[in-house]
């Protein structure tokens, strides 16, 4: 059997500084619910990063299904994880002008570009 296809994803997102701390905190103990919905929905090796002196955070995944778009609007839909967008949205500021929320029409997070990778291996 082979391997699933990987799309690998960064996207990046001001975070307000005052909420940092509260922020890191209910990260800590992302809701079961949310996690659920990123296994169910084919997300793995999900990370989040800040960035102090920019205030910036970069998200960094890996998404191994086969159909991004209907995966992703899945993961919008479910309940719980709007409640979580609910609470955490209101700590960050988006780079997209008129952009309202996760999961609304204009992405919340900026997707960045990839421009180099090291996937390692054996040197010969």
């Amino acid at each position: 059997m082979s391997a699933p296809h990987t799309k690998r994803i960064c996207q990046i997102i001001k975070l307000k500084p005052e909420c940092a701390d509260e922020y890191k905190e209910v990260h800590r103990n992302v809701w079961p619910g949310v996690l659920n919905a990123l296994r169910r929905y084919h997300i793995v090796d999900y990370s989040i990063n800040h960035y102090p002196p920019l205030n910036l955070l970069i998200a960094n995944f890996k998404y191994t299904g086969s159909d991004f778009e209907k995966d992703m609007k899945a993961i919008g839909d479910d309940e719980e994880t709007q409640r979580w967008w609910r609470l955490t949205d209101g700590m960050q500021e988006s780079f997209n002008d008129g952009a309202s929320g996760s999961g609304k029409e204009i992405p919340w997070w900026t997707d960045v570009e990839e421009v180099f990778r090291f996937e390692g291996g054996s040197s010969a």
